[in-house]
């Protein structure tokens, strides 16, 4: 539902008379005025966003056969931190130069990692956003994808292409740069999960770059987020 409505979102920005450079989108928005319902709001958004991945349990769980370790979710290691940095890092700068391009080339809108008022509140809820964007799209898109596409004996390459695929549909509101960044995210974590049937470096590593992209947007100058084509 998410890649749908992110397809006609970037339809509907395409028949704009801006073009996609000139447009923006923002992840992380403020949604009541007052701190207190800002709060309350983000949150419950927050806590909304974790249905899926109970779903997902559930769904394992009542099947009496696999769970959620076989999905990847087996007791962590040091080494899964070191290894989600890196592939943070692998994923992360040259994601940024398609970013940069897609902006220059006019294919990718300007992004506003968060728009969120500065309260008390606001960095711990965005590091939640962040770590909660890691486990739903790691353990839905990759570990539960690869998991039942592998039950109805599809191929590992059709697994990570379909992920991968669906990875960069969900991410199209952001203009055709990121879809095609994330797609090549989704085919790095896909062999990587492909080959050690681990989530937890791929969570590390998706909640590092979103904390990157959420907390430091705030913090950097003006001058350094025109260079790199973000929304002032």
């Amino acid at each position: 539902m998410s890649a749908l409505y992110a397809i006609v979102g970037f339809s509907r920005r395409l028949s704009l008379e801006a073009p996609l450079n000139e447009q923006q989108a923002t992840i992380n928005r403020s949604l009541a005025d007052e701190s207190l319902f800002d709060l309350i709001y983000q949150l419950l958004g927050i806590a909304s966003a974790w249905a899926p991945v109970l779903l997902v349990a559930f769904l394992l769980w009542s099947s009496q056969k696999p769970h959620l370790g076989a999905l990847g979710w087996s007791t962590p290691r040091w080494s899964d931190l070191w290894w989600g940095v890196a592939l943070a890092a692998l994923i992360g700068i040259p994601g940024l130069g398609v970013y940069v391009a897609g902006v220059q080339l006019g294919l990718t809108v300007q992004l506003v990692p968060t728009a969120l008022e500065q309260y008390w509140w606001t960095i711990p809820v965005l590091l939640l956003r962040a770590l909660t964007a890691g486990v739903v799209e790691e353990t839905i898109a990759v570990g539960y994808l690869y998991r039942r596409l592998s039950q109805l004996a599809w191929s590992p390459v059709a697994i990570i292409l379909t992920q991968a695929l669906l990875r960069g549909a969900y991410h199209l509101y952001q203009g055709a740069g990121a879809f095609v960044g994330n797609v090549a995210m989704g085919i790095i974590f896909g062999l990587y999960y492909h080959r050690t049937g681990r989530l937890a470096p791929l969570i590390a590593a998706h909640t590092l770059i979103d904390t990157v992209a959420f907390v430091g947007y705030p913090l950097i100058s003006a001058d350094v987020v025109q260079t790199f084509g973000f929304a002032g």
